[in-house]
């Protein structure tokens, strides 16, 4: 998650946790303090994501060189396709593309 999200994040539940704490019965001490100490810990998080440095993004590179297909690989399939082709025209099929199922 982005440090900017999560500040997000963290600022609504600190938020939240204000509301219950305003809202809660007062009679259970025990409780508040521990919803008090949550929120302090929600704040202190959100300082310390807040002062942490944000990540540059990876660098791309300078010039990227398009993909080619070296002379022996073409060569290699020139030959593969040639057999292919060697095969399939004495069945007379006249396409190597596989054929369509037909529904009944």
């Amino acid at each position: 998650m982005k440090a900017k999200k999560a500040i997000k994040r963290l600022s609504r539940v600190e938020t939240l946790l204000g509301a219950v704490i305003a809202q809660f019965d007062v009679a259970t001490q025990e409780v508040h303090d521990l919803l008090d100490a949550a929120r302090a810990s929600v704040a202190s998080a959100t300082q310390a994501l807040a002062a942490a440095p944000a990540k540059k993004p990876p660098a791309k590179a300078d010039h990227t060189q398009a993909s080619r297909i070296s002379g022996a690989a073409r060569k290699r399939l020139s030959v593969a396709a040639k057999k292919r082709w060697a095969d399939a025209k004495p069945k007379g099929m006249s396409s190597l593309a596989k054929p369509s199922r037909k529904t009944a």
